[in-house]
């Protein structure tokens, strides 16, 4: 029942951000489907730890080695913004991915 509430508040507050039903998600490597330039720029697919969704435009890397981030490539590949944090944690603005 709380959930319900909870729910509907957040609805209220937030539509567009807040589906009606809640989909069913599978948990795949790939949750955080990022493209081969983006996934280049931040070192290759070896570089890669983790890689998360937290938000509708927002991914959460954790990199092996964060000298191999190119920022310069992360821009021309349409990534227009990434926060760099201390442990290889780079955060990046993607945008709103079709489901």
């Amino acid at each position: 029942m709380f959930e319900k509430l909870q729910r509907a508040f957040w609805k209220a507050l937030t539509p567009d951000l807040v589906p009606d039903q809640p989909k069913a998600t599978i948990q795949t490597k790939n949750e955080a489907a990022l493209g081969e330039a983006v996934i280049a720029a931040l070192g290759g697919a070896n570089n890669l730890k983790t890689r998360q969704r937290v938000a509708l435009t927002r991914v959460r890397v954790e990199l092996h080695d964060p000298t191999l981030l190119d920022a310069t490539a992360l821009a021309h590949a349409g990534v227009p913004g990434a926060m760099v944090l201390l442990g290889g944690v780079v955060h990046l603005l993607v945008g709103l991915s079709p489901t």
